[in-house]
């Protein structure tokens, strides 16, 4: 192959200029006098624009060569003729640097002393190995100082990596040509084999592959030594929001090629257009002549194709295929593709599947299919963009197990053997190329500066950019899971786009391209945007004007607590043909695994190490928590995109709708059970309707469906995999829904069914104090200065009530409550929400001794300080004979600069002994009045400790919403006091060890945890405010938006 960038020089012409040491210009007739001395003499491959790769060799499609066809078949890559460099039975030696002009700059010559340099781990990164400056986060902006081409010359670590080998007999081979290949350095890198230079290269997620044929021994001791540069020009176009790491971050190999042999391949499967015969193309590049053979086999190992023809350098096979099993997510049928020539074989995935645009909807096989994606950056808690192949495979079976069915690999391509899982288990790819230049837009540049104008629209980074479409297409074309490019995200749009478009298109015309920045999509196949509202989604899919469809490369960011009115979303994306669906924005966390000084582990973000110029906590905004556990966004998410969902009931028909694209719901198993506030009422199975179409509704039958029961209750569906898949175990739940089968009862209808009251005892000991008793033991002692409620004991015990129930209308700051896009934050601070207390005007009580009640009035104006609005209310407090308390509230908000919303209404309070809860509502998990559609109504229990959620960022969360009551246990199980909403929408409780304060003032859990509470605080929501996605996108919908309003509530304790 012809080495990339062959036809320059290695070396840049001398400076034109001669100078002094001192910069002072030398006059013409000086220049024999004086030796001019510039530094550095040439200008660095790092930091020169032209230099790309030297001697670097065409990319080529990722694939191992083996001796034998059997080998190939069996995929062991160990047995392959390529030797492993790195991973744990290898030895590396690293020294870090300053910049590439301090330190050994000749450690490649023989005999360096290596004695004082640190063994690492290759793959790795040295930030994270204890070497270097240390980590750094930023989303948008740039590390450095913004001069492109130029990075810095004196803040430009170096790492200088040696290891020795000896060939393996692997890869031996006197006739052939030997590859030195590394499938990702960070940022760029210069290499040397036994004292000679090999190459250089860049673009850091890219794999890079040189000829080292005339330099390695073939017996004996190899000695390779690689310069990585933290930063090169490459970096303003790697500006994904990220961790900045550098280093070998990916694996290194040895190839052996025989003389002659297979270069690369090209497999296509072209459908007709009744989607059930195809062509099997298969393009095949040699580096000489000879006959090829080519099979393909199915699952099960027969041979569907056989035949072999003479090669000159560049041939193509084409065989019909007659109706194969299509691949699709859904059903990743797979067939095996086997090359070879002589001691050159190789074995490949293939899929027989069509993607295109049929008027407007993006469709596979010629169905119209839904992205129900994720973002996934490459990032494990310990090891930064260094991930453990059985890591990663995790992440795509958690994927799979919670519904989801695409990927799009953001911001650039992965660890190449990802691919082939996607292929196996069934998962959609976009396929993005390794381009991010958003940080120009922070450069504060004027008009007529644009930012695309840095690199976009600039003609002398073209070369750059189509390099990494070319690195991209080349490297994964083979893969029938990705069924899109991306030309790389949030780059701005420039000419340099059109020109990795037609690249692309000029290699692969099976796949459509997608760039979400050409927002009128004058160069790619789709419409693309990040974070748009669903007001706007909607109106894009009723423009008749637009032709092409709409994905949502980003949506529902997934910050903290939330993400909050995504079902809107979905329920958007089904009812328009012409909406692809979205890739949520993220996967996973992305703290780094460290410990405070005094040796407690958290996970890191920006700004924990030290760096000066960061994003914060922004990294941590992802669907699982840093360790890759499922955070309560990912359960949500699962839930709002289940293929099999339940609409209705008539009678004893329920009515479902499949969501699957291409398969029915036949193969899922459905049971049914009858939920309800007295407990499970009945259960059964029903059988699935065959031939359910895709996207259609269909009605099932239960028989045995039981007269509704007098208390609330509610019919239960859950669909379940029979037997054991790839990705799952036999009886995992794919779908559930749950239907309302009995209302439930208002307090009043609670009330009318009360007990016969018993005689009160009512107590003044002082003006300021009343005191009640009812039979059995109960007391109560009402503070009639503040108001409040003070203590409650019960027969032989002590009072339980540490702090006094009080009026709040605040919750600890979530991450979308703080974010950019009409954030509530600001403003709840501004008016001083959270520093509101009650200011008592007036009590009044009332035995009431025919109906054995006594109340007590309370009005108060809870206002803040410094500020003149506030809200008066009127609390009425009922103690019945029965141990019960019941409250009724009236706000009515009052003053002026009111506010817009609240973030709750309710009351807080302490209580003792508290270690369990039980409730009837939805759970088992947290919930929102916009993040709730995972929980079902049910009968759940918990401890305290059991039902918070320990977000990485300290925020409000934990909450369980459409309660109808709680219970508060002691250890042993015996109730303490129990709350009655009765059946108000949205009501709801939490239980923690913390308070809004502890929370707010926390940065990190183990922060928090040093504040944990021996008692329990308590908050009863009569009404919460939605989460939203503010951090980055559309704040809480309108519906869900608890606005400043008058209001009034019932509760009951007791």
């Amino acid at each position: 192959m012809e080495a990339e960038g062959s036809n320059r020089a290695l070396s840049n012409p001398p400076p034109t200029a001669k100078t002094t040491t001192t910069g002072k210009k030398l006059a013409t007739d000086d220049l024999d006098m004086a030796t001019a001395h510039v530094h550095p003499a040439t200008l660095p491959d790092w930091s020169n624009i032209k230099v790309i790769h030297r001697n670097a060799l065409h990319p080529r499609s990722y694939f191992h060569i083996y001796n034998d066809p059997s080998k190939a078949l069996a995929r062991d890559t160990s047995k392959s003729r390529a030797q492993l460099l790195s991973g744990p039975d290898t030895k590396w030696l690293l020294d870090v640097q300053k910049s590439p002009f301090d330190g050994p700059t000749t450690f490649y010559e023989n005999g360096y002393d290596l004695r004082n340099w640190k063994e690492v781990q290759v793959p790795g990164m040295w930030q994270l190995q204890g070497l270097g400056k240390g980590p750094a986060y930023t989303n948008v902006v740039y590390p450095i100082p913004v001069d492109p081409p130029h990075v810095p010359y004196d803040q430009n670590e170096c790492g200088r990596y040696v290891t020795k080998f000896a060939l393996s007999d692997t890869v031996k081979d006197k006739d052939g040509q030997l590859r030195l290949r590394f499938e990702g350095v960070d940022s760029s890198f210069k290499v040397w084999l036994n004292g000679t230079e090999v190459g250089y290269s860049q673009g850091s997620r890219n794999p890079t592959e040189f000829d080292i044929t005339s330099m390695v021994k073939s017996e004996g001791e190899n000695v390779l030594n690689v310069e990585v540069y933290q930063y090169c020009d490459g970096t303003y176009i790697e500006d994904q929001d990220q961790w900045w790491l550098s280093g070998i971050f990916r694996d290194v190999y040895i190839h052996s090629f025989p003389k002659v042999s297979i270069q690369d391949f090209f497999v296509q499967t072209l459908l007709d257009d009744d989607y059930k015969d195809a062509t099997l193309k298969v393009d095949v590049d040699l580096n000489g002549r000879s006959e090829v053979a080519l099979r393909l086999l199915d699952a099960a190992g027969n041979e569907i194709v056989a035949t072999s023809k003479s090669i000159d350098k560049k041939g193509t096979f084409e065989a019909r295929i007659v109706d194969p099993l299509k691949w699709t997510a859904e059903t990743p049928n797979l067939y095996t593709l086997v090359l070879g020539i002589d001691s050159c074989h190789l074995a490949h995935n293939v899929g027989f599947r069509r993607t295109e645009l049929i008027s407007g909807v993006w469709c596979v096989n010629g169905n119209p299919v839904k992205f129900r994606g994720a973002n996934r950056h490459e990032h494990h808690p310990e090891t930064g963009r260094t991930v453990p192949l059985d890591f990663a495979k995790r992440d795509f079976l958690i994927m799979k197990s919670h519904n989801i069915n695409a990927i799009r690999t953001s911001h650039y391509i992965d660890d190449p053997r990802l691919y082939a899982i996607c292929d196996e288990l069934g998962l959609w790819v976009m396929d993005e190329a390794d381009l991010e230049c958003h940080g120009f837009f922070e450069c504060g540049e004027p008009e007529p500066r644009k930012p695309e104008k840095f690199t976009s629209d600039n003609p002398e980074w073209k070369e750059q950019y189509v390099d990494r479409a070319k690195q991209m297409v080349h490297r994964d074309k083979n893969h029938p899971s990705i069924i899109m490019w991306s030309l790389g995200n949030e780059a701005f749009y420039g000419s340099n786009h059109q020109a990795m478009y037609d690249y692309i298109k000029s290699v692969d015309q099976t796949r459509l391209v997608h760039y979400e920045q050409d927002f009128d999509a004058q160069t790619v196949d789709i419409h693309s945007r990040m974070y748009a509202s669903v007001d706007w989604i909607t109106k894009f899919a009723e423009e008749k004007d637009w032709k092409k469809p709409l994905v949502l490369c980003e949506y529902i960011h997934a910050m903290g607590n939330g993400p909050g009115g995504a079902l809107e979303y979905i329920e958007t994306f089904y009812k328009y043909p012409r909406l692809m669906g979205g890739f949520v924005w993220e996967w996973a966390n992305h703290g780094i695994r460290t410990h405070n000084t005094d040796g407690e582990e958290y996970m890191a973000y920006g700004g924990d190490f030290g760096e000066e110029v960061h994003d914060g906590n922004f990294v941590m905004d992802g669907l699982l928590f840093s360790n890759h556990t499922p955070a309560p966004g990912l359960i949500e998410y699962k839930k709002l995109i289940e293929p099999v969902q339940t609409l209705r009931l008539d009678g004893k028909n329920v009515t479902l709708i499949n969501r699957y694209d291409f398969i029915g719901i036949e193969h899922l198993k459905c049971t049914w059970k009858i939920v309800s506030d007295g407990g499970k009422a009945a259960e059964g199975t029903v059988d699935l309707p065959k031939g359910v179409e895709p996207h259609t509704e269909t009605t099932i039958t239960i028989s045995d469906l039981p007269e509704p029961r007098s208390e609330e209750s509610y019919l239960r569906l859950d669909f379940t995999i029979p037997e054991t898949t790839p990705w799952a175990q036999a009886g995992h739940l794919v779908a559930w829904g749950q239907l309302q089968l009995t209302p439930g009862k208002t307090l009043a209808q609670i009330a009318s069914i009360a007990p016969e009251p018993k005689a009160l005892e009512i107590a003044t000991p002082s003006s300021q104090e009343l005191k009640i008793s009812a039979p059995g033991g109960t007391s109560w002692t009402f503070n009639a200065v503040h108001g409040t409620l003070s203590s409650w004991t019960k027969a032989g015990g002590k009072n339980m009530i540490t702090m006094p129930p009080a009026m709040d209308f605040y919750r600890a700051v979530t991450d979308n409550d703080n974010g950019e896009h009409d954030p509530s934050a600001p403003e709840w601070g501004a008016v001083r929400l959270s520093q509101m207390r009650e200011h008592v005007r007036k009590v009044t009580w009332q035995h009431n001794v025919d109906i054995a009640t006594c109340s007590v009035k309370v009005e108060a104006f809870i206002t803040p300080p410094v500020l003149a609005w506030g809200v008066a209310t009127v609390t009425t407090y009922t103690f019945g004979s029965g141990g019960s308390v019941s409250i009724n509230v009236k706000g009515k908000l009052d003053g002026v600069l009111k506010p817009k919303t609240f973030a709750r209404i309710g009351y807080t309070f302490g209580l003792d002994g508290v270690d369990k809860v039980c409730w009837f509502g939805r759970g088992p998990g947290e919930g929102y009045r916009d993040k709730k559609q995972a929980q079902a109504f049910g009968t759940w229990e918990n401890t305290v400790d059991g039902l918070f959620v320990d977000y990485e960022f300290p925020q409000d969360g934990s909450q369980r919403v459409d309660v109808r009551w709680v219970e508060f246990k002691n250890a042993k199980g015996g109730k303490l006091i129990r709350a009655r909403f009765g059946n108000l929408k949205d009501s709801g409780f939490t239980a923690t060890r913390y308070t809004t304060k502890d929370i707010d003032e926390s940065k990190h859990p183990y922060e928090l945890h040093k504040k944990k509470r021996n008692d329990t605080v308590v908050r009863l929501d009569f009404a919460h405010h939605g989460l939203g996605t503010g951090s980055c996108g559309p704040s809480a919908l309108p519906q869900y938006v608890l606005n400043a309003e008058d209001f009034e509530y019932d509760i009951v304790l007791d």
